[in-house]
Formats: structure tokens, sequence, C-alpha cells
């Protein structure tokens, strides 16, 4: 049922509901149902006496399958509120209007039971006033029971939900006493009329059927708690309730039916809740029966109308959230107040209430209710396999046979209450449908965003004189009440002045709760928010901060003076504060307000700013002081006044690497070049070696023939022959083409492995072989490893180990290898120049180069390049990845190669770049790189 009208507004844009409620403030709202069973009980006794039990029982079976069945999609849809009805959307979503016509009913009904409610309670205090001979203000009672549960629900949930559990716990545990004690006293007094009737009447089905969809009003309702998982502090807790509250159920609507049933006989009786109740309950409890039974009716009606306003807007705000109904109905103000929700709420409670007729009040909203539920069922069935439902068989059975009940029931109950039953949520939603359509601005959700944006948190500044002024109104009221109250009680001598009492009990509490939610309570959250905040920064403050006395005295100490003074801050409070900073001596209003101490802690100096501001009070003066560490700034300050001379180091360091950088870049750019400008000549000789050596042999098969049939050439070709030696060239000519071919290869070769170490031709970033690259670097530096006139030839020693293709930097690792390669042959014929590799029996092994490869099982590529020369000094390994810093003579080594290769390996490849070395024990370098670099 969306619109374009607000097509612009996602989920995203409503306010959330904040988890504010506490485990037990939802779990009391569960219990709302199973107290409503006093209003319902009489009415199916007085009709079906004894037979009442067995509408009862499979009623009961079903709320608690219910209840499991609950829990189970709360699990699943943790942050939907409303509960049941939402859960039915959800399971419904492939449905919209059935969903929202499932969710509209159940509405309707809880509805309903706040204007009945209303109505209980002004029959109950006009039966008790007559009786005193005052006239009862119906009109007043009917408006003031109404809008009494609104005016606290308008100021916020959490005060509503504190009143209704402060009255939901005695009056659940009066109902537990009446029904144990009933039934014990049935059981074992000798009073007892017996704890089995002695005939049992016959019941129809269409009785069964009628009553027991009357009975589901109470017992589908058990579940009301997981209307509020949305805003609860701890969901799963509220979730678990509903296995307390589906237990619960059979000593409440089996065992209190029971009692009923053999207590409560007299047909007189009728179907009066109150006279019910005092009947079955007397016998056990004697003269407090009366009143009892008053709190349990006047709790199950307050208490009722109480979960109405709460649990009402929680369906309209998750119905408007899943774009079933308008969105202006999931608007919700700083203080969490459901305001469109609620007043609609209030416009269908005024209908049902200006109706008036109890009993059709009951028939209409049941439909709803009751077709509500079997389209949760219906839902279950439809989502069968999903893993949130409990029992898809047994709610289709139950499905069915909720067909017929509605079918039998509802026609028992009048044809006319059905049809308006079924259409009142279709009349609901028509409404929305206005709602949509009408350009009123209070009908869209952006007009009351906008109100509570730049509407400012009401906090009276002198809230005194309004407190003052209420407390003596209330008092004056209250003095006034009481005295027309006695005199009227003096004149009448007639019982149930103690049943008025406890109406005007619960009374004066909704109304005092209603007062404080709308005056003290709201300056009461702001200053408990204040000082929330104020002891959130003292706590999490980084700076110390110390609360001193008009003499100096430590009174407080937050967390963090623990790190400046090395003391617990427990500790710290009753010492004078020059204790620690002997600047600060007398008292504190002779303190610079602004200072720098030094404080000695563990044998170091801090550096502090103190800042000290008075707090004044009525009574006594106080001081704030405040320490912030500046030793680090200070520090700071000293460094930059003389690092200029470092600066201009660091930066003709960078410079170097830029310019040893860039010399790399360009040789490696130049490298590229030579190589394809050599490779098109090379290639183009390469190429026609083979149609060269082709014709000469065809030359030479052709000179051959005429060899053989013209053996006696002119003398001046057989001059010519013996002058350029026909025969040495017929013999060395092909040989000369074979070495011209092996050697176009081998510079085919080199030039491939130029293009291989620059690297110029592929991404920055790739998978490549290592191996290859190891490779193109000992061909390039192969000229080296030969023997030379004073130089013994060096061997190469490859382990390669079974590498896969490395991510890798490659053009910057191939010069990482040529560096530590031409490191380890400048080692060795420095070696050999210095006449450390010698013959005879001090002859040293040949020079070696080994290079080893290998996978580690942590996906780390180790490659370790290991020299037999003479070592490095432990003094020289501890500066060989610095810049700059080399051992050969000048001229011969910048010092920024192995430098570059520390930071290419380390930085670029977040690797490990490693010397290990010993003098006369060769020198190894050990480079370990990830395999991937995307994983870092």
């Amino acid at each position: 049922m969306s619109h374009p009208a607000h097509a612009t507004l996602g989920q995203s844009s409503y306010p959330r509901l904040t988890r504010s409620l506490s485990a037990i403030e939802s779990w009391g709202f569960g219990l709302t149902a199973h107290i409503s069973w006093t209003a319902l009980v009489p009415a199916i006794h007085a009709a079906l006496g004894s037979q009442a039990i067995f509408v009862w029982i499979p009623a009961v079976i079903f709320g608690m399958l219910l209840n499991y069945q609950v829990k189970r999609l709360g699990m699943h849809f943790m942050n939907v509120a409303g509960g049941t009805p939402n859960y039915a959307t959800k399971l419904l979503q492939n449905y919209p209007g059935l969903a929202c016509y499932a969710a509209i009913g159940y509405l309707l009904n809880w509805v309903s039971y706040l204007a009945v409610n209303t109505i209980v309670l002004r029959d109950l205090i006009k039966v008790n006033l007559e009786g005193l001979g005052i006239a009862c203000p119906e009109i007043f009672l009917d408006i003031g029971f109404t809008l009494l549960p609104f005016i606290v629900a308008f100021s916020g949930t959490r005060a509503l939900s504190i009143l209704h559990l402060f009255f939901v716990i005695p009056a659940f545990g009066l109902l537990i006493i009446f029904c144990v004690e009933g039934l014990g006293w049935l059981a074992f007094s000798s009073d007892s009329p017996g704890f089995f009737p002695s005939n049992w009447s016959s019941l129809s089905f269409v009785d069964w059927a009628k009553w027991f969809f009357f009975v589901s009003y109470a017992t589908y309702s058990c579940e009301t708690a997981s209307s509020f998982v949305a805003d609860s502090r701890q969901p799963t807790q509220t979730l678990r309730f509903l296995d307390f509250a589906a237990w619960i159920m059979p000593p409440i609507f089996l065992g209190g039916s029971w009692v009923m049933m053999r207590l409560a006989t007299d047909p007189m009786l009728k179907d009066n809740a109150f006279m019910n109740l005092v009947a079955a309950s007397q016998p056990f409890w004697g003269k407090s029966a009366a009143i009892s039974v008053s709190f349990l009716l006047v709790a199950a009606s307050l208490l009722g109308s109480a979960t109405v306003v709460s649990n009402c807007p929680r369906i309209l705000y998750q119905l408007a959230l899943d774009k079933h109904i308008s969105p202006v109905f999931c608007v919700v103000s700083r203080r969490g107040v459901f305001v469109p929700a609620l007043t609609l709420t209030l416009v269908l409670c005024l209908i049902y209430l200006i109706w008036g007729d109890v009993a059709r009040i009951v028939a209409v909203g049941n439909v709803g209710w009751f077709v509500s539920f079997m389209l949760l069922h219906l839902g279950l069935w439809l989502r069968r396999d999903r893993p949130e439902v409990l029992f898809p068989r047994i709610s289709l059975a139950i499905l069915l046979l909720e067909v017929v009940v509605l079918v039998v029931g509802g026609l028992a109950w009048g044809w006319l209450n059905l049809l308006i039953g079924l259409l009142f949520p279709i009349g609901v939603m028509g409404i929305d449908a206005v709602i949509r359509r009408v350009n009123f601005p209070p009908f869209h959700p952006n007009w009351w965003m906008r109100r509570y944006r730049t509407r400012p948190v009401v906090i009276i500044k002198d809230s005194v004189v309004l407190q003052v002024s209420i407390l003596i109104f209330l008092l004056c009221s209250a003095v006034g009440v009481g005295w027309l109250f006695g005199v009227k009680l003096n004149k009448v001598a007639t019982a149930g002045g103690e049943n008025l009492f406890v109406v005007l009990l619960m009374t004066v509490a909704f109304v005092g709760v209603a007062i404080a939610c709308w005056t003290s309570l709201p300056q009461v959250v702001a200053i408990a928010e204040a000082r929330e905040a104020a002891e959130h920064l003292f706590t999490v403050a980084q700076d110390g901060i110390l609360v001193v006395d008009d003499r100096g005295i430590i009174q407080q100490a937050n967390p963090a003076t623990e790190s400046f003074f090395g003391v617990n801050p427990s500790e710290l409070r009753g010492n004078h504060l020059s204790k620690w900073l002997p600047a600060l001596v007398y008292y504190p209003d002779q303190w610079t307000k602004r200072s720098e101490q030094t404080l000695l802690h563990n044998g170091k100096n801090k550096i502090l700013e103190i800042s000290i501001s008075d707090r004044p009070h009525q009574d006594f003066q106080e001081y704030v002081v405040i320490l912030h560490d500046i030793t680090q700034r200070k520090q700071a300050e000293q460094i930059l006044r003389y690092s200029e001379a470092q600066l201009r180091q660091e930066a003709k360091h960078l410079a170097s690497q830029l310019v040893q950088s860039e010399k790399m870049s360009s040789l490696g750019q130049l490298v590229a070049g030579v190589a394809h400008e050599i490779n098109n000549p090379v290639n183009f000789i390469y190429g026609n070696i083979a149609h060269a050596n082709r014709y000469i042999q065809d030359l030479l098969s052709l000179l051959r023939l005429y060899q053989e049939n013209y053996p006696n050439p002119v003398t001046e070709i057989q001059e010519e022959t013996e002058a350029i030696d026909l025969n040495f060239v017929m013999e060395d000519l092909p040989k000369l083409l074979t070495s011209m071919t092996v050697g176009a290869e081998r510079i085919t070769e080199i030039v491939l492995s130029l293009r291989n170490f620059s690297r110029l031709d592929e991404a920055e970033m790739k998978a490549v072989n290592i191996h290859e690259g190891i490779d193109s670097t000992l061909l390039i530096l192969e000229y080296r490893l030969k023997p030379k006139s004073n130089n013994l030839p060096i061997e190469v020693i490859k382990e390669y180990g079974d590498l896969p293709l490395v991510e890798c930097y490659a053009g910057q690792l191939n010069q990482v290898f040529m560096n530590l390669l031409a490191n380890a042959i400048d080692a060795l014929e420095e070696g050999v120049g210095n006449g450390e590799w010698g013959v005879g029996e001090k002859a040293l092994p040949t020079p070696q180069i080994c290079i080893h490869t290998k996978l580690t099982s942590e996906n780390q590529v180790v490659i370790r390049i290991t020299d037999n020369g003479t070592g490095i000094p432990e003094n020289v390994q501890k500066h060989l990845f610095e810049p700059f810093f080399t051992t050969k003579p000048v001229g011969k080594g910048t010092g920024l190669g192995l430098s570059i290769s520390y930071q290419i390996i380390t930085q670029k490849h977040r690797g490990e770049l490693q010397c290990i070395s010993a003098p006369g024990q060769g020198t190894e370098f050990v480079i370990v790189i990830p395999l991937n670099q995307q994983t870092i």
C-alpha cells in the first residue's frame, strides 16, 4: 500500500526505536491477558456452567502452542515491533492486502478492550456510588478513564511500563493465590461442595464454537510481551518470558475456571464479574473477598488500558515501517512517543466508546481478532519450509477448525456483528487511504520530522515553583474529595465504600503518574541525563580532573589521574594537592588560574598544564583542577628547535633516493629500449641466416656438379680456384653460418633476459615466475662469473623449490636480485684479489654463490642468496641497510643499493630482508615476501 508521495523516504529516514525497556518491564505487559480472565470468566460460566471447562481446555492448549510459535518468530524477527500481528505480515509478505488486514484486525480488538475497560470501570463506580446515594458523573468518568492511559502514553513508554509493572505484580500474585487457594479449598476443606460436579450438562457444537470464539479473546493474547521485543534492552529475555506465560495459563484459565464453576453456582449472580468472583472467593477469603476482587477488576481494567496504549502504537509503527500503511505512523518523537499512532488509537477508541454496547463491542472486536489469528496460521502453513515455523501441520489443523468456529460461532453471536467485525478493518484501511491522499501537513511524516528536529527539549528553568504549586493543588484536592466522601459515608451505612477506595487508589496512582510525566518527570530525566553525561565525561576524560575544597584538599579524582600521579584515585582523596605539585601551596583562591607545573613521576619529569576554576555552592566552595600533560608538546618544541640540520640531511637523503630511483627507472627504460632496438636487427639477421645457408648450399651443390661434369676447367678458372682455396671455402662456409646462427641465438637470449629484467612491458603488480627473474639477472651478470686473468670462476648453485606464481613488483624485485648478486660477486672478487683463495694445501673451495628458494606453510616465499666469501663483521652488519653506508672505495659504491633493496622488500612487499654473516663464514641474505599481496 505504498504511495508515490512518500517514495523519497526510505526506512532509514525514520526514527528507530531505542531499546529503553528492561526485560522485566516487558514481562509486565505479558501478564495483562492473564489478569483479563477475571472479566471474561463470569459470562461463559453463566451460560455453560460446568461444561465451560471443555471450552477452556482446547483454547488453553492452542494458546500455549501459539506462545511457543510466537517466541520462535520473535527470535527470527528480533527487530520487529508490534509482535504477533507484524510477524503475520512478514509471513504473508507476498499477500500485502491480507497481511495488512490481519494486523488491523488484531489492533481493533485491543482498542475495543480499552473501551470495554472504561465502561466496566464506570459501571463499577456507578453501582457503588448509587449505594452511597451519590450521583455518578458518567460522561466525566468515560472521558477520564479513556484519556488517562493516553495522557501517560503521550509522555513516553518508560513511565507507563513502570506504572504497569508496579500494579501488575500484586494483581497477578493475588490472581494466582485465588486459583491455588480455591483449588486447595475445594480439595481439602470440609465445607467444600466437592472437587468434581455430580453431573455434567450437555454441550452442543454451536455453543462450544460460540464460546470458543469468545474465550480466544484471552487465551490467544498471552503473547503480548513479543510486542516490545524491538525496544527491549534484553530482547532474548523478553521472548523467553513467553514460555512462562504459556505454562501459567493452565493454573489460571483452567484452575481459576474450575473454582468459579464449583463455587459461583447461584443463578442470581448472572454474568456480573464482581458478584461471581466475590461468591467464588468468599469461602476461603472471607470478608476480604470484596476488596480483593475490586482490586483485581480495577487492575485488570486499568492495566489492560495501559497495555492497549503501549501495544497498538507499535503495531501501527511497524506496519508503516513495512509500507503497509501511511508512513506518518512510523514517526517517533525524541522521547519515544508515537504521536500519530496514538492519535489514531484514541480516535478508534472513542468510536467504540460512543457505541457504548459492551456485548457488541466485544463481539465485533473479536471477529477481526479471530480472523487475524486465522491469517497467522495460514501464513505459517504457507511458510512451512522456513526455520522459524514450528508446527506447520498443527497450524493448518487449527486454521481449518478456526474457519468453522468463525462461521458457526460468529453467526451465533449475530450475523450483523460478524459482518461489522469483518468490514471494520477494511474501514480502517480506508481511513489510511484517505490519510495518504489528503494534503494536510500532519498527515505526512516530513511535517513531524521537521517539528521534532527544530523543537527544543522542554526544560523549565525554575521548576520548583511549578512542583510546589502542583503539590499544593493535589493535597488540597485530595483533602477536599476525602472530606466529601467522609461526609457521605457517615450519612449512609451501605457497604461498598472500600470498593470505591480501591478504584480511587489506583485511579489516583495513574493520575499522579500522568501529572508527573508532564511536569516533574521530564525535569528529572533531563537532570539524570545531564548527570550521566557529566559522570561519563568525568570517567572517560584522558585529562586528569580533580575537585578540591577551599583549602586545597582533594575531594574527587577521575580515573585518568592515576596515570599522572601513579596513585589510585581513592588514595588521592583527603590529601592536599601540594603533596604532588609543590608549587600549589596555600589555598586555591591564591592559585594562578592557568599555569605550568613540573611533576616527578617514576623518576621522570612531567610537564603539566594546570587549569583551575571555582564552582560555588550554596553552603560551600570547591574548585575544579584540570591536568593536561604537555610533556610531549614541550619535547616536540625542543626537538623542532634543534632539528633543522637533521631535516636538511633527511631531505638530502630523500633527494638521493629519488635520484637513485629515477636512475634505476631510467636504467630499466634504457635497457628495455636497447633490448628493443637490438632485437629488430638481430631478428633480421637471424631470420635471413637460414635463407643464406640454403642459398649457399645450393651454390655449393651446383659447383660440385660443374667439377664433376667439367673436370678440366680452363687455366684462368684453375688459377682462381687455387688462389681462393676453393676446397677450404666449401668446407668452412657451413661452419661459419652455423657459428653465426649460434651467435644470433645468444643475442636473442640476452635481449629476452634484458626485457625480462626491466619488466616494463608488464603491469606494476603481477603474478610472475620468480625463478625467471633470478635467471635473467644471472644472465646479465654472467660476464662477471667467468674466469679472468686474475680471477677464479664463480660457481652458481641453484636450489630452486617448487614455487607457484608470486604476486610482486617484478621490476623492483629484479633490482633487489641485481643488488644482492652484484654485492656477492664483489665480495668474492675482493677475496680472490686479496689472495684468500690460495693453492695447494691452503686452497679454499671454489668461490660459490648458492641461490635457494622455497614456499613455507604460511604461504611465505623465502629466497636465500649465500656466498662463501670472507663474511661481514658484526659492527658493519648493523649499518648495512642505512642510506649512504658503504664499505667500498670512493667512487665505486653509492651506499644506496642495499637501502633501496630493503625498502622495496619491507615497504613495497611487506616482507623481510635479513643479513646473516660472520667473519670467515660467508654471507647470506634472506628475502621473505608473502605469496599473495592482497592478503596483507
